[in-house]
């Protein structure tokens, strides 16, 4: 039996207090990654579903919808950061209040936009509102996701993550099935997704709750919700440039070759579940074994890509894009690069880091400012600053100082 280090938690133990086993970390790296992949792919059939049951303009109206209530929905992913890394340094505490809070003015932010979202986007008046309520139960359920990877219950933690993207995504793909149309469909949708907070909030549930446990702080919240932003905003970047500078066929082909950055950045994100409620107890140790699986995941699809570009873009784009197989490789580096970057960010995060995305603020207006002054009209080239800013981005994080770790508070046993 192995013997507890002072500066950090049991290895992958269950919540303190509950009396369950351990799980190894291949079992619930495992765990969590098929939870990854079900997300992912219930949020692929939606789309592919409702280009088969939608007439042109509602599939366009449920995708904008979905990326309004993706975009809402940020804070809850800051949120769910903050609850980790204050789970994992405290122990269980009331974070109920900021929660809510949090859901309120994401859901409430669209409801008071509604005039505006109406106009704009050409949606039926209640849509906004019916986003609201998906976006309110995705921000509380965040809470319950948090606190189970701060405890490190990894399997709890898949089982929640699966029922929130059947919760989330499955009532609409029930509504299409259903022929319910762009209305009935987010009806569908709202009501499942506001099953999943108490569900949730039960699977999550821990005893021993303690009144002297120091309470989360909005700065807290605030400081995930930046970061979360941050790291959306400028692996996004290239791509919304894209838009601006090419040409059609170029800002087409461009957003294929992104499918594989977000594949290198996503990939290996399990590493940074698994390592982040062990950063926050200061084990040092998980973070150079968060990136160097990281960066080695990174490094074996840059060189897949190398090997099998012309492939990797048939398979994504058709056979249109086989040609553009030579860019692969620097479409994968990208995404490799922000995947090392967020583990870096998480490190921030869990030392309690002031401007913990600065870096990455810094590398979009850096890659925005060179993107105006050359102004790039091919792939290559805007692919070039792209990956120049991630390679820059990385550095800067790896480099910069971070506040001095506060005393660790460790939890109840």
């Amino acid at each position: 039996m192995s013997t507890r280090r002072p500066a950090g938690p049991p290895e992958t133990a269950e919540a303190p207090g509950t009396g369950q086993r351990s799980t190894g970390l291949g079992v619930a790296g495992a765990a969590v990654t098929l939870a990854g992949v079900l997300v992912n792919g219930l949020a692929y059939v939606v789309p592919v579903l409702a280009a088969r049951r939608l007439d042109p303009d509602a599939l366009s109206a449920l995708a904008t919808a979905l990326g309004l209530v993706a975009i809402a929905g940020v804070p809850g992913l800051g949120l769910q950061l903050a609850v980790a890394v204050h789970h994992a340094r405290h122990g269980p505490s009331d974070t109920r209040r900021l929660t809510v809070i949090t859901a309120a003015v994401c859901a409430g932010t669209l409801v008071a936009a509604t005039p505006l979202l109406v106009a704009a986007l050409d949606l039926p008046a209640v849509v906004p509102t019916l986003l609201a309520v998906t976006t309110a139960a995705v921000v509380l359920s965040s809470r319950s996701l948090g606190e189970l990877q701060g405890s490190q219950r990894f399997l709890r933690l898949a089982v929640a993550m699966a029922l929130l993207a059947a919760a989330r995504y499955g009532g609409v793909i029930l509504g299409l099935l259903l022929g319910a149309g762009l209305t009935g469909t987010l009806v569908v949708g709202a009501v499942t997704a506001a099953l999943a907070p108490p569900v949730l909030a039960r699977l999550a549930r821990t005893p021993g709750r303690s009144s002297t446990t120091p309470r989360l702080t909005v700065s807290q919240v605030t400081a995930g919700c930046g970061a979360t932003l941050a790291m959306l905003v400028v692996s996004y970047a290239d791509l919304l440039l894209a838009r601006q500078l090419l040409p059609p066929s170029g800002s087409g082909a461009y957003s294929v070759g992104t499918v594989l950055s977000k594949g290198a950045l996503w990939a290996p994100q399990v590493a940074a579940v698994l390592a982040l409620p062990r950063l926050a107890r200061g084990d040092r140790r998980s973070r150079t074994v968060a990136l160097a699986v990281t960066a080695g995941c990174g490094l074996v699809l840059v060189l897949a890509s190398t090997f099998a570009g012309g492939f990797a873009f048939r398979l994504v784009g058709g056979a249109d894009y086989t040609h553009l197989g030579r860019y692969a490789p620097l479409f994968a580096a990208v995404g490799a690069l922000y995947a090392v970057t967020f583990v870096l960010l998480n490190d921030r995060l869990a030392a309690g880091a002031r401007w913990a995305a600065a870096p990455l603020w810094a590398g979009t207006v850096a890659l925005v400012t060179v993107a105006a002054v050359v102004r790039p009209r091919t792939v290559g080239g805007l692919l070039v600053a792209a990956l120049g800013t991630a390679v820059v981005t990385t550095a800067l994080m790896a480099v910069t100082p971070r506040r001095p770790r506060t005393p660790v508070s460790a939890p109840p046993t």
